[in-house]
Order: structure tokens, then sequence, then C-alpha cells
């Protein structure tokens, strides 16, 4: 079995939790076999001393497929 690694950025004005179910939830629509998802990196945006967006980089593996 082989296994390849993408890494993705989810992001939401809410929290950093929605911002990784996002991010899976997203890459989940195009890429199948999802194994694995970790969290990287948090980061958020901000404007006038506000948080106004929440980041998370991950590094998502899923399983690699050959054509049939």
């Amino acid at each position: 079995m082989v296994f390849k690694y993408i890494d993705i950025l989810g992001e939401s004005t809410k929290s950093f939790d929605d911002a990784v179910k996002n991010a899976v939830a997203e890459t989940a629509l195009t890429v199948k076999d999802i194994r694995t998802a970790e969290v990287v990196k948090l980061n958020v945006i901000v404007n006038s001393d506000k948080i106004v967006e929440y980041q998370a980089l991950m590094r998502v593996a899923f399983k690699v497929r050959r054509k049939e």
C-alpha cells in the first residue's frame, strides 16, 4: 500500500476547530481514501487588533489508487 501527502490550508471566521473541519470536508470532495490529517501550524489573521480569521495548515495522507 502507498500513501501520498498533500498540504492544505483550512480557514474559518469562527474557530480553529471549524478551520480543520472545513479543510477535511473540502479536501474529501476531490481526494478519496483520506487516512490522516495532521495539524502542522495554526495562524490567525488580525485586523484592527481583532482576530478576523482562523487558519489551520494541515498535512493530509491518502491512499494512492491504481487506474484500473
